[in-house]
């Protein structure tokens, strides 16, 4: 069956940095869409980020553009979140998803696949 498996979430000081990554397997990587999500506590979760199949096209919300970066190796089934200058707003479990279809990336049940998540904690 299909499994993501994200990991790399820890503690981190405010201005920190941290990389996640997540490893699919059970469906065909390099088919699709990935993206993360995250969510809080008390919150819905939330759109972070996306990447398309081939890498070449990204999404970002406005919260963490020009701190965060998504990428993806298909050779290795695995997409990454480089996230940088992290804030205490920050603070979540984050998620990884994937879908087949393109289109919008911002809504989380528009993914067939989701993973169980990794915590991250930004403490100031």
């Amino acid at each position: 069956q299909v499994q993501l498996v994200e990991s790399g979430g820890g503690l981190v000081q405010v201005g920190g940095s941290l990389r996640l990554s997540c490893a699919a397997s059970g469906l065909t990587f390099s088919e699709h869409h990935m993206g993360w999500f995250r969510q809080a506590p008390g919150k819905e979760r939330e759109f972070v980020s996306n990447i398309n199949w081939r890498g070449d096209i990204s999404y970002y919300a406005d919260s963490v553009k020009g701190r965060f970066a998504i990428s993806r190796d298909n050779a290795k089934n695995t997409v990454y979140l480089q996230m940088n200058s992290l804030r205490p707003e920050d603070t979540a479990v984050y998620f990884c998803h994937a879908k087949a279809t393109w289109g919008p990336v911002e809504r989380q049940f528009d993914y067939e696949y989701w993973g169980q998540g990794t915590q991250v904690t930004v403490s100031s």
